[in-house]
């Protein structure tokens, strides 16, 4: 195995990651957001209101993006798993 090989495992690794996990950061960072603009606005200063909300969100888009990040870390898995026989 060389260098462009790990290196090419490397980068591949880190878009996949980024492609299953991006969306569900960026969906907590509006969800985060929205909820601050909402407190700001009411005044209310409670740190962990916007706990919930995230979680909720969260856990609904994850059961709903399940096959897509399955999907995804499969091909990836399985790109790896038949570049094996290659290395020397």
């Amino acid at each position: 195995m060389n260098e462009e090989m790990v290196v090419f495992l490397v980068r591949e690794a880190f878009f996949h990651v980024l492609v299953v996990a991006g969306p569900l950061l960026l969906l907590a960072l509006v969800v985060g957001l929205v909820i601050a603009i909402v407190q700001a606005a009411t005044t209310i200063s409670e740190q962990t209101l916007t706990f919930v909300p995230k979680l909720v969100v969260l856990m609904l888009v994850g059961v709903l993006m399940l096959p897509f990040m399955v999907g995804t870390l499969k091909r990836y898995i399985l790109g790896v798993f038949q570049l094996i026989p290659t290395l020397r």
